[in-house]
């Protein structure tokens, strides 16, 4: 596992009927950093959704479907949706996102969570 893999997960739904979060089987993109990824058990990703409408909220980046990729249709990755989860929870990797698109990401991360 490396930052900018995207692998499939499995997120759990929250407790009760309450909750905004991504949920289910689904894409997601690794976005923890590669120095300590191998040091917690759990890792930070951002998931995807295929609902193209989701591209109305801030932080959110449309990505089409590529041979690097490996997504089947193109998906929004939903930065505000930024999470950490137990390992145990990622199957396998997907593909790859491409630099252009990690760079946008990146850049959505740090607006995201006001950092300069």
């Amino acid at each position: 596992m490396a930052r900018g893999d995207i692998v499939f997960v499995d997120l759990p739904a929250p407790r009760g009927s309450a909750g905004s979060e991504q949920t289910g089987p689904r894409p997601a993109l690794i976005v923890h950093e590669d120095a300590t990824i191998n040091s917690f058990s759990v890792i930070m990703i951002v998931p995807f959704t295929s609902r193209l409408a989701a591209q109305r909220f801030a932080h959110t980046i449309i990505v089409p479907p590529t041979a690097s990729n490996g997504l089947s249709t193109s998906s929004v990755l939903l930065i505000f949706q930024l999470r950490a989860i137990d390992k145990r929870r990622i199957g396998g990797k997907i593909g790859q996102l491409e630099p252009d698109l990690m760079n946008q990401v990146e850049i959505e991360l740090k607006a995201l969570l006001g950092l300069s």
